[in-house]
C-alpha cells in the first residue's frame, strides 16, 4: 500500500491513496468489469458472424427488414452523449458542478432516446416483420446481442441519474471526479460497443 503526502494530495486532489498502482480503485475495477465485458460482448458478436456467413434455410433477410436511416439516427444519438459525457467530466474536474449536471443531464436524454429508438425497432420487427427470438437462427442472435448492449445502456442512463441526483449533497465537487470518470468510462465503452454493432450487424448487410 503506498502512502502520500499532504504535499502530494493537495496537488492532485484525485488521487486515492489505497492503490500502488497509481489509478484510483474505482477506476481500476471498472477497467477490470470492462475487460470480461469485451469478452462477452465478442462472443456475442462472433457468433451472430458465424450464423450470418453460414444462414441456415429460412433465415431471415436482414436487408428487407433493417432500416438504416433510424440505426444511424440512433447511433448519431449515442455517439453525441459520448461527446457531453467527456464534457461532464472534464467539468467536473474543473470543479465546475453545475455544467457537470447540464452535460449529464443531456446524456442521460440521449441515453433515453436511444432506447426508444430500439424498442421502436424490435416492435416493428416482432409486429410488422414477425421477426422474434424463436422465428430464425439471426432474429435469436440478433435480439440477444442488441438487447444486451440495450440493457448496457439502461443501466448506464441508470448511473448516470443516480451521479446526477448524488451531486445535489452538499460539499459535492472535484474531490468527487474519480465517480463520475468511472461511469464515464463505460458509458464510452457501451458507445463503442455500438459501433461496432452497428457496422458488423447492420452495414456489412448491404456490402
Amino acid at each position: 500500500m503506498s502512502v502520500i503526502s499532504p504535499a502530494v494530495a493537495a496537488i492532485d486532489p484525485h488521487h486515492d491513496a489505497s492503490t500502488c498502482t497509481g489509478i484510483p480503485n474505482k477506476k481500476l475495477l471498472w477497467w477490470a468489469f470492462l475487460a470480461s465485458d469485451c469478452m462477452f460482448f465478442g462472443a456475442l458478436i462472433s457468433l451472430h458472424l458465424i450464423y450470418r456467413l453460414n444462414p441456415p434455410p429460412g433465415n431471415a433477410v436482414p436487408t428487407k427488414i433493417f432500416s438504416i436511416p433510424l440505426t444511424s439516427f440512433s447511433t448519431f444519438i449515442l455517439l453525441m452523449s459520448s461527446l457531453l459525457m467527456a464534457l461532464a467530466v472534464n467539468a467536473i474536474q474543473k470543479g465546475q458542478v453545475r455544467t457537470m449536471r447540464l452535460m449529464l443531464a443531456g446524456t442521460i436524454f440521449f441515453g433515453g432516446i436511444f432506447l426508444g429508438c430500439q424498442v421502436y425497432e424490435f416492435t416493428h420487427f416482432v409486429h410488422v416483420e414477425g421477426l422474434t427470438l424463436s422465428s430464425c437462427i439471426f432474429g435469436s442472435t440478433f435480439y440477444t446481442l442488441t438487447g444486451t448492449h440495450g440493457a448496457h445502456v439502461a443501466v448506464g442512463v441508470l448511473l448516470l441519474v443516480s451521479v446526477l441526483l448524488y451531486s445535489f449533497r452538499k460539499g459535492y465537487g472535484s474531490g468527487n471526479a474519480v465517480d463520475v470518470e468511472a461511469i464515464g468510462l463505460y458509458w464510452h465503452f457501451v458507445d463503442i460497443v455500438w459501433i461496432i454493432i452497428f457496422t458488423v450487424v447492420y452495414l456489412v448487410e448491404y456490402l
